[in-house]
């Protein structure tokens, strides 16, 4: 599948908010690391995990055992987990090497968790927390929060406990002044898949590995089409990769919408050179 292609897919899969098929889009993802990918071949191995679930629960089964269940064939008998020695490696962003490495981070986890546990009925959601993507999901009893990494209900105490760095990090010192519950909310699958995207992008301009950045600041763009941020992003892509005019078209675009950013005369400053290089290529 050409690369036109493969973003006219992705553009297909998050057209309409209110119908993006999560498992499918965040595997789609790893199209542009594995471009031979069988999305299809990916998402039958999945429904055959499922099938093995399903066939150890019956009829009748209470949500929280059925979630037990769930816990005991993920981490147990399948035995996904963090990717400690290598978190920032790209590949627990993608989900191909995830089913079949069973190493991941949070939220790719999450993906697969949440999925199969759709699959047995289990109503999950997930859960943007700051730094550490968590699964919840509503019983009678009230609400169970999970740390898809391990499978563990987390009890207030503990959320705080995670919440309370990044407090500290925006100022709050007081962490009582900010409910928790305001860090509990479920996260839109664009939401989820725009979270995915950006952890490669960090790791992607970390290593100055331009043409990966470039794939992910497509989709992005595609994804969120009202963050003129991601538009400027992938002109600075673009730029690093000597590809002037399609730099300069973006910067240009980012400029134009926000005049007054910080960072906007930055911008400007590199449009001489950009204008020059364009034209050298005529």
């Amino acid at each position: 599948m050409t690369s036109t292609k493969v973003l006219d897919y992705f553009a297909s899969l998050v057209a309409d908010d209110d119908a993006i098929p999560l498992t499918e889009t965040a595997l789609a993802i790893a199209q542009d690391a594995y471009p031979d990918l069988d999305l299809q071949a990916e998402l039958a191995a999945l429904d055959v995990l499922a099938l093995r679930l399903k066939r150890r629960i019956a009829e009748g089964t209470a949500a929280i055992q059925r979630l037990r269940l769930l816990n005991h064939f993920f981490y147990r008998d399948l035995g996904f987990g963090p990717n400690a020695n290598d978190y920032y490696d790209p590949d627990n962003s993608y989900l191909n090497m995830v089913l079949k490495q069973r190493r991941g981070i949070p939220i790719s986890l999450a993906v697969l968790y949440m999925e199969l546990g759709q699959q047995i009925g289990l109503p999950l959601k997930g859960v943007a927390f700051p730094s550490h993507f968590l699964v919840r999901m509503t019983i009678p009893a009230g609400e169970v929060v999970l740390d898809p990494l391990t499978g563990e209900t987390l009890s207030k105490e503990q959320l705080q406990e995670m919440l309370d760095p990044y407090l500290e990090r925006e100022g709050i010192t007081n962490s009582s002044e900010v409910p928790l519950g305001l860090f509990l909310q479920t996260a839109s699958h664009r939401e989820i898949i725009a979270r995915m995207l950006r952890n490669l992008k960090a790791i992607y301009l970390q290593e100055s590995r331009w043409q990966r950045l470039l794939a992910v600041q497509n989709r992005l763009v595609i994804l969120l089409p009202d963050s003129i941020e991601e538009v400027r992003d992938r002109g600075l892509a673009y730029a690093n990769l000597e590809c002037f005019r399609p730099a300069l078209e973006d910067l240009e675009a980012y400029v134009q919408a926000r005049p007054d950013a910080a960072d906007s005369t930055q911008i400007r400053d590199r449009m001489p050179a950009l204008r020059m290089m364009s034209r050298s290529l005529n």
